[in-house]
């Protein structure tokens, strides 16, 4: 899979991180345009001037373990300001800090929980397509783990994820009485669940312009599409890896 091109993997690894970013960009603009209080809407502006000199930071590395160290400052902002964007949701939760193994909170146990709907969703367009996902060039090799479709999952965590559990919360589809805590974590129980896939499978019926393809497909339909795009520069036809970028 081209682990040995080593200008290959750096310029895939750019483009996905890129995308990345632009889409972590674009959920921070949203939430600022939205009834914010001033201080809030002063930190999601830093917010977002971080990202973009976290793009500036990125076209300028040469090496993969650089643009991991960007992207890990770039998210440490942008988490930073999750709290900004879940201010005055109907059930008074707070983000705090990321935390996932355990999640602490009620925001990190469905984020967590939502990024492994992604990541499973992700894995199985791998299968289908005939990729690994186990081979990845962002995510080192790990025995077990689906270092591939991490990867590609980083371009879709924002606009796919984010977006979809800021609005649980802020729409008030969620309520304490939909978690469960022990001396370690916070976790959804099976009414959260079940309330968190119904609104998940809802979402996926959802259409929209695929930015690359230019075609209406259901949201559901992404990680299939990203997952083709990448068979088919593997094997030639393109020659480049088009990442999702929401428009």
């Amino acid at each position: 899979m081209c682990f040995s091109d080593e200008a290959f993997v750096q310029k895939t690894v750019q483009s996905i991180l890129l995308a990345q970013l632009r889409n972590s960009k674009l959920v921070l603009m949203r939430s600022a345009r939205s009834d914010r209080g001033a201080n809030q809407k002063e930190a999601l502006e830093i917010g977002i001037q971080q990202m973009n000199a976290a793009v500036e930071n990125l076209l300028e590395c040469n090496s993969v373990d650089s643009m991991r160290g960007v992207e890990g400052a770039a998210a440490n902002a942008y988490f930073a300001r999750f709290d900004c964007m879940l201010a005055g949701n109907p059930g008074g939760f707070h983000f705090e800090t990321r935390s996932r193994r355990p999640p602490r909170n009620e925001v990190n146990a469905v984020l967590s929980f939502t990024y492994m709907l992604l990541t499973s969703q992700m894995q199985s367009a791998m299968e289908t397509v005939g990729i690994d996902p186990a081979a990845g060039y962002l995510h080192t090799l790990r025995p077990g783990r689906a270092s591939f479709a991490l990867d590609l999952i980083e371009e879709l965590r924002a606009p796919l994820c984010d977006r979809f559990v800021l609005s649980l919360f802020n729409k008030g589809q969620l309520s304490q009485s939909d978690f469960e805590q022990d001396e370690e974590a916070v976790l959804l129980n099976e009414h959260g669940r079940r309330t968190l896939l119904s609104a998940w499978e809802k979402r996926k019926q959802e259409e929209i312009i695929h930015p690359f393809l230019k075609e209406k497909i259901h949201i559901g339909l992404i990680p299939y599409v990203q997952a083709m795009l990448f068979a088919r520069v593997l094997r030639g036809d393109l020659d480049a890896y088009p990442p999702f970028i929401w428009r």
